[in-house]
């Protein structure tokens, strides 16, 4: 075994602070990289609405519950009670949310007591973000994960 000289410690040294440096870089470029942005363009004027919104969305009662199987995403709209309830103006962003670049937005068609759509999903975690209108005009937005299993 050869002798461990000051060359081989400063060696040793700068090799394993390249190694750091080098993941350091690696992972911030993949950060700002993937990072989908901003979700409103002005914080300020959009918190003007909030409450009114947020108050008129609790009067609705409304909760939405996303589900998958077989390639196919259905959303049941509930009230208070657990009575189905029609939307209107139904938008919806399927997507991952960490990246935009597995992003849908599919259109789903009433049948029944749910809205439906063909969307195959890969497997993992997924994020259903909803936005519709109660038959009176009421904004509704919900925001909700969604679990694909194998």
């Amino acid at each position: 075994m050869a002798e461990l000289t000051g060359k081989h410690v400063f060696a040793i040294t700068v090799g394993a602070f390249a190694v750091i440096i080098g993941v350091n870089l690696l992972l911030a470029f993949k950060a700002v990289s993937t990072f989908p942005g901003l979700e409103v363009q002005n914080s300020y004027v959009a918190s003007q609405g909030f409450n009114t919104r947020k108050a008129a969305q609790e009067a609705l009662g409304w909760h939405m519950a996303p589900s998958y199987a077989a390639g196919r995403v259905d959303l049941a709209f509930t009230d208070r009670d657990g009575v189905p309830v029609q939307v209107t103006e139904l938008e919806v962003l399927i997507g991952r949310t960490t990246s935009t670049m597995d992003d849908a937005r599919p259109v789903f068609v009433a049948m029944g007591d749910v809205y439906t759509t063909e969307l195959p999903l890969a497997r993992g975690k997924w994020m259903v973000k909803v936005t519709a209108k109660s038959l009176d005009g009421t904004l509704f937005e919900q925001r909700s994960e969604l679990f694909v299993q194998g």
